[in-house]
This record gives C-alpha cells, sequence and structure tokens, in this order.
C-alpha cells in the first residue's frame, strides 16, 4: 500500500496519475497547504522541505521497514522503478526519460510556478515580473513542442513511449490559460496534452482532485500562510 501525502496541485497530480495508470493500491492523505498542514511535525518527518507531494510505500519491493520519499520526480522514479513500468531499463532510453523528467522539475514546473504567483497570487501586480515569466513560459513550451516533434514517430510522448517525463510535464500544461499561452501556438504540444488529457487514468487522476479541492477560492489568510514563509516561521510551527 502507497500512503500518499497529497494536494490537488500540478505536482500532486503527478503522482496519482502514476498510481492511477499503474494500477497500485493507494490512500490519500490530504495536505491542505492553505491550512499549513504541510508543516505539520509529523509531515515534516517524511518532507523535511514542507512540501507535498510525499509518499511512504509500507511494502518496499525488496522488503524491509517502509520508505518514505519526498520530492515528485524523486517519487515517480521510485514508483517506476518499484512496479518496471514507465521507465526503460536500457540506459540510452532511460536517460532520456530522466533527461526531460529533470528538465520539468528545474524548468517547466518552477518558471510556471512563478507565472502563477505573479499572475495570480501576488498581491500587488508587478508587470515586469509577469512579463518575465510569461515569456519563460513561453520559451519552455517551444522547448516541449520541439521535442515532441522529433518524437512524432516515434511514439508520439516526449521520450517516445508514454513515461513518466509525460506524467511530471502535462499537469503543469493544464492551467495554459492561466499561463497566458494558447496551445495553438504549439501544434505538437497541442497533440500531446490532447492525447494525454483522455486517458482514463488521467481523468480518474483529476476527478479525485476535483472531489479533494475546497469549493471557495484560496484566501488571503490561505495565502499569508503558503507563501512567504522563513527557516523561523517554519521552525516555529515544527
Amino acid at each position: 500500500m502507497i500512503d500518499l501525502f497529497y494536494w490537488p496541485t500540478p505536482n500532486g497530480h503527478k503522482i496519482t496519475i502514476f498510481l492511477e495508470e499503474a494500477g497500485l493500491p493507494y490512500q490519500i492523505h490530504p495536505v491542505n497547504i492553505g491550512a499549513g498542514d504541510q508543516f505539520k511535525p509529523d509531515f515534516l518527518k517524511i518532507a523535511p522541505n514542507n512540501r507535498m507531494p510525499a509518499i511512504i510505500d509500507s511494502e518496499p519491493a525488496n522488503g524491509g521497514a517502509p520508505i518514505s520519499v519526498f520530492e515528485s520526480g524523486a517519487i515517480l522514479t521510485y514508483l517506476a522503478e518499484k512496479t518496471g513500468t514507465f521507465l526503460p531499463s536500457a540506459p540510452r532510453e532511460k536517460y532520456l526519460v530522466l533527461e526531460w523528467l529533470f528538465w520539468q522539475m528545474g524548468g517547466l514546473g518552477p518558471m510556471a510556478g512563478q507565472n502563477h504567483h505573479f499572475a495570480i497570487y501576488a498581491p500587488e501586480k508587478l508587470p515586469y515580473a509577469i512579463d518575465r515569466y510569461v515569456k519563460e513560459t513561453n520559451r519552455l513550451y517551444g522547448v516541449l513542442d520541439r521535442q515532441l516533434a522529433k518524437m512524432r514517430d516515434q511514439g508520439g510522448f516526449v521520450a517516445g513511449a508514454y513515461s513518466i517525463a509525460d506524467m511530471a510535464c502535462y499537469p503543469w500544461i493544464v492551467p495554459w490559460k492561466n499561463q497566458g499561452q494558447n496551445l495553438d501556438d504549439f501544434p505538437d504540444l497541442r497533440r500531446w496534452f490532447d492525447t494525454i488529457r483522455a486517458r482514463p487514468a488521467v481523468q480518474r487522476a483529476y476527478e479525485i482532485g476535483d472531489r479533494i479541492r475546497p469549493p471557495t477560492p484560496m484566501s488571503d489568510e490561505d495565502k499569508k500562510v503558503l507563501f512567504g514563509q522563513t527557516a523561523a516561521s517554519i521552525g516555529q510551527q515544527a
């Protein structure tokens, strides 16, 4: 059994997509990031960066004590290796997947995240910051579109066959309108996006998120909890 500590954000969706695709049994433990659940001592024991998602695998592949994993890219890699799915074993194909997984972790996710912050959540709209991150998101969409064009006749996904690289990237493209982008400007990205959106496991993953998501938008108090934390404030809450 996989215990998943989760909230319906792009990084959270990555893991439910994998679990639904692989058919692994799992149990969700909601981590309400607007209410500060990510700073609770029990959660910090498995996720010291006070970010979800995180997992505990009570049945590791090699037996022994339960294993906890934090960081969504590490979780995807762990689950892929545990199940032998969505990550090739041959080095050339494996590292192509990992290249694009790390590209998402180091580029698409952080830059789109800053795009969301300054365009949607920031109390003051700063034109320079919004323009900076909308343009960088656009550049990254172009990078992904070119890769998908190259893979069009080799399976059509980011690294050819459907993999954890696709599961990592897709949730960060879902809010494309909020990111100031137009998918029609990126034909291979649009093709890939529509293909993944139609997958039953992906639809189930997003339905789970819809059931957990609060019915009201994030309040100003929630934003104060989520943004602007320092080492000192986290230490006080822990």
